[in-house]
């Protein structure tokens, strides 16, 4: 049993989990635990923590979590999980899928709880089922969710003796079993041919980020259809495709700024925007401080990171999770 949150972090970090920034957390004596195994490409951390919270955000990220799919499922305890739309209230047994390259905030009790990485790449979700899914509690007491929460469970703590092959093979097995519950979860229902075209374009769109002449002439023309039938294709979307573009390509940039030595200008540009100062400007408006702050605020993270004592600089702390 680990009992300081510095050790934690330590060992959090050591095992793989997307990282968080340490919110609040119970002041009382500090009792946790981290066990991690590999299963081929399936990553399982068993993780015993306090009650508290923590929260990911720009600061936070990394390359490798635009890899990795992360389902949470909890063992022992309550908590809750926010991402993007969805709020999912946990109780034992219950699993939720999480993005680890977008913000999330995670709340809990005195708690026990599985995290499962999977490769993107062996776990198949369009851009659309991955937004309705994530931040959604999904019922691990009956149907495709039980199998995988019984399992998840179990295998945490007895995944020895296995070759490179049987490994491999199994952890396969595992995640089809995961995919069956999240489509499960959807209804297993097919979209309407709207959607369908609509979760093309997300795709479109979020693989060509970086190219600056991106626009809705460009991505209707590619998927065969009007300017007119592409807009309203997102008319009843919280952003339309250009507020996407913009906001994507804008989350990209936040996310190389703080983890980066690249300029701003430079990294402005990797995103598709090709004037420094209209891009600057957008930033600004879009999150109350300007690109050079967050530059500076990595710097000086990145300088004072050595020999600094968590907490003596007014940041919060970044842990993993």
């Amino acid at each position: 049993m680990i009992t300081d949150i510095e050790t934690f972090a330590e060992t959090l970090a050591a095992s793989g989990v997307p990282p968080v920034l340490s919110g609040r957390h119970d002041g009382g004596e500090f009792r946790a635990a981290v066990v991690a195994r590999d299963l081929g490409p399936l990553r399982l951390i068993e993780l015993v923590t306090p009650e508290g919270e923590c929260f990911r955000d720009a600061r936070c990220a990394r390359d490798v979590d635009e890899e990795l799919w992360q389902i949470d499922l909890v063992t022992r305890g309550r908590a809750r999980v926010e991402q993007g739309r969805g709020t999912a209230e946990l109780w034992p047994t219950d699993l939720v899928l999480i993005d680890p390259a977008r913000p999330v905030r995670f709340a809990s009790t005195a708690s026990t709880h599985v995290t499962m990485l999977v490769p993107r790449r062996e776990l198949r979700l369009r851009p659309g089922d991955a937004a309705r899914l994530a931040g959604v509690r999904i019922r691990g007491h009956q149907g495709p969710g039980a199998l995988v929460s019984s399992l998840a469970r179990d295998m945490v703590r007895s995944l020895t003796g296995f070759r490179a092959g049987e490994a491999d093979r199994s952890a396969a097995a595992v995640i089809e079993l995961i995919s069956v519950a999240l489509s499960a979860q959807l209804g297993d229902a097919r979209p309407c041919p709207d959607e369908a075209l609509r979760d093309r374009v997300l795709g479109y769109i979020e693989a060509r980020l970086s190219d600056p002449d991106l626009v809705p002439a460009k991505i209707a023309s590619a998927h065969g259809i009007s300017v007119r039938r592409l807009h309203k294709l997102f008319e009843r979307q919280p952003l339309t495709v250009a507020a996407l573009i913009r906001r994507r390509r804008l989350e990209r940039c936040r996310a190389d700024l703080a983890q980066s030595d690249r300029t701003i200008a430079a990294v402005a540009a990797r995103w598709g925007f090709a004037h420094p100062a209209h891009f600057s400007r957008l930033f600004k408006a879009t999150y109350g401080y300007n690109a050079a702050a967050l530059k500076s605020s990595n710097r000086a993270r990145t300088v004072m990171a050595p020999g600094a004592e968590p907490g003596k600089d007014g940041d919060a702390q970044i842990t993993e999770r």
